[in-house]
């Protein structure tokens, strides 16, 4: 790789992806970067050679890196990006936030940010994917965000900038998120606390919160109206279509499909990147055959396999 820029943050080369993301998998990035703040992040980008790919990474809730690693210098925020105030109605917080930290301390000063309690990982990946849960969107608080471009330009990204759509949304390719402003109706602090702590209690009641899983893996397929056309009301949960195909608690290797929730990929013993990828491969060909509807991936899924003579060895 051609020479990086000398940061004020932490750079390090041939970096292990696996301990950072909750799969427990994958391969080495070529770098890791961790920049000390904004202006070290877009000093770095701005001086590094424009033919060096980037991949912004958050805390690795949503995400299968393959077992090959990636070829680019992966991105991950830190401290000094994990702010979070109040002022308000408004709610502004770090990229590096968690999300349950961010409805905890929103509902502390009677803002209305529950939906986020039980969504997994921090607030850039859950601006980026458009998050949602009960009904509620990142989309439907979203006041703006800033966010640093490949180029080394801080910018601000307004709702019409970031052309939300289901567990979607649009971002210059290699921009970075950095922070995310937020706006929630006004709630008595004792009751959304209350609420959130009924809706951990639902989730751990449904999903395997214990076990090694990057949240839900496909999308709810979109449903159709009277006429046969394809809408976005996703009354169809991928969970049923998985569980009438025959697929809960189906194995490949150490990856499993939830027994107790079908639609999510577990690491149940010492999986594969390769493992966890195939068996979500082999779950949508076969619901598609079982219910002619085709799963889209909601987990990302990046860098490359392992070169076969690695296998091999």
């Amino acid at each position: 790789m051609n020479t990086l820029p000398t940061p004020r943050g932490t750079l390090t080369p041939d970096r292990s992806l696996a301990d950072l993301t909750w799969l427990r998998v994958g391969g080495p990035a070529d770098w890791l970067f961790q920049p000390a703040d904004a202006d070290d992040l877009a000093q770095f980008l701005r001086d590094l050679d424009p033919a060096v790919a980037v991949f912004p990474m958050g805390v690795g809730s949503n995400l299968i890196v393959r077992d090959g690693g990636i070829r680019a210098v992966v991105i991950r925020l830190g401290r000094g990006f994990n702010g979070i105030s109040v002022e308000g109605d408004t709610v502004t917080a770090g990229a590096a936030a968690l999300d349950a930290h961010v409805a905890r301390r929103a509902a502390d000063a009677g803002v209305d940010l529950t939906f986020l309690r039980t969504i997994p990982g921090a607030i850039g990946g859950a601006v980026r994917m458009n998050a949602g849960c009960y009904g509620s969107y990142v989309a439907d608080h979203f006041v703006g965000a800033t966010a640093v471009t490949r180029a080394g330009e801080i910018i601000t990204l307004t709702p019409a900038d970031m052309r939300f759509a289901y567990r979607s949304s649009h971002l210059p390719e290699g921009a970075v998120l950095i922070e995310a402003r937020f706006t929630g109706a006004p709630g008595d602090p004792e009751a959304l606390h209350a609420r959130m702590t009924d809706q951990l209690a639902k989730r751990d009641a449904t999903q395997p919160t214990k076990d090694r899983t990057a949240g839900s893996t496909f999308r709810n397929p979109a449903g159709f109206s009277s006429t046969g056309k394809a809408d976005d009301t996703h009354d169809l949960k991928a969970w049923k279509v998985i569980d009438d195909a025959g697929l809960r608690g189906h194995r490949r290797g150490g990856a499993q499909m939830s027994p107790k929730h079908p639609n999510f990929l577990v690491n149940a013993e010492g999986a594969t990147a390769a493992e966890l990828e195939g068996l979500g491969e082999e779950v949508r060909e076969k619901v598609f055959q079982n219910s002619g509807i085709r799963l889209e991936w909601e987990i990302m899924r990046v860098g490359e396999p392992m070169p076969v003579k690695k296998q091999a060895e």
